[in-house]
């Protein structure tokens, strides 16, 4: 008969690039029970909205992920700007949602380096994280940032992307196709990949939907819901259809996010083709009052932005629910009868970021 044996795991662990703590409870390797605790780096940042400018704030909010930082920043801008019911200019509106896919691909790109690190598999992760540096490049010309972009405004953008530079970034975006084909398919068809991937951390597209997972967790098992469709941005003038996958395992997580990366590009050159020409930013009068729930969908899936302004330069509340966060109860749902063996990778398979999760 065995016997329950609890295992601390984290929030330090060699195939964990984040501190999530867990308590697992097992029989023998097979996991029984999961209990996790967040809050190890809990840094405040939703009570400062209290103390700076509104405007300022774009600043704080892209802080709150390096990775997700223009979609942070973007979103927060569009929450103020319905609440004071300002149009942004066409072209800033495109600008964004190039970005975004920009991000979009740098997150996903890193995460499939980290994937195959846990896995042990380094040159694939060299491989992946070669990739993310041509997109990494690109945002560096077009924002002077490679993590922090510092472009998204109250109104707009702070800076404008030439046509013969958008033409540039399509040309090389596709160009990288192949190289991405290649390294990608080792993720999809290579046995040893399979082997760890396939099967493991199960989640029904019923539980995935009551748990209230979001992003590519969610579209893994089948439920094509993806903000982007909402139309926000200029994803209404884009043509696309949410990435899915149907059988709910690590290795549908993995195969989402790489169809996702090609997805981005031929976002990025619908949105280069149509983009109008004009100004980037504008004039902001006066003060918000009034509050607003923005949904956008960030590469680990939806955010949502609370935001209450009461007339004056300092908001009234800011509140911000995380992907990563909405991921956790579906999470340790797939956790519950694995092999112990197998913990790293599911975790991983929803990309986590505790520095959202904990902002």
């Amino acid at each position: 008969m065995s016997s329950r044996i609890l295992i601390p795991f984290g929030p330090q662990h060699p195939a964990l690039p984040e501190p999530l703590h867990f308590d697992f409870v097992t029989e023998d390797e097979r996991i029984v029970d999961a209990i996790p605790s967040i809050g190890y780096v809990h840094r405040g940042l939703e009570l400062l909205i209290e103390k700076m400018d509104f405007m300022e704030f774009v600043y704080v909010a892209e802080r709150i992920c390096g990775i997700c930082s223009f979609m942070h920043g973007m979103t927060y801008c569009q929450a103020i700007e319905e609440i004071m019911q300002l149009e942004v200019p066409p072209r800033a509106v495109f600008l964004r949602t190039i970005w975004a896919e920009l991000s979009r691909m740098h997150s996903h790109l890193m995460w499939l380096g980290f994937a195959a690190d846990a896995l042990g598999f380094e040159s694939l992760f060299m491989h992946s994280w070669r990739l993310r540096e041509y997109i990494l490049d690109i945002i560096e010309a077009t924002t002077g940032g490679r993590v922090i972009f510092g472009s998204c405004k109250v109104g707009g953008t702070r800076r404008d992307i030439e046509n013969s530079v958008l033409r540039g970034i399509t040309e090389k975006l596709e160009y990288m196709k192949d190289d991405l084909r290649n390294v990608t398919s080792v993720f999809l068809k290579d046995y040893s990949m399979e082997h760890r991937l396939r099967g493991t951390g199960v989640l029904t597209p019923e539980g995935a939907y009551k748990l209230g997972a979001v992003g590519p967790m969610l579209r893994a098992s089948g439920v094509a819901i993806d903000m982007r469709t909402t139309g926000y941005a200029a994803y209404g003038q884009l043509e696309f259809e949410p990435v899915t996958a149907n059988d709910g395992d690590c290795h549908a997580r993995c195969a989402v996010r790489i169809g996702e990366v090609f997805q981005s590009i031929e976002l990025i050159r619908q949105a280069a083709s149509k983009i109008p020409d004009g100004a980037v930013d504008m004039k902001v009068r006066g003060m918000p009052e009034g509050e607003y729930f923005m949904r956008v969908e960030q590469p680990r899936g939806e955010v949502v932005y609370y935001v209450k302004a009461d007339g004056t330069m300092n908001l009234e509340r800011f509140r911000v629910r995380t992907p990563t966060f909405a991921n956790i109860p579906a999470m340790v749902t797939t956790m519950k009868g694995s092999h112990l063996a197998d913990i790293p990778n599911i975790i991983l398979t929803i990309d986590p970021c505790i520095s959202c999760t904990e902002r």
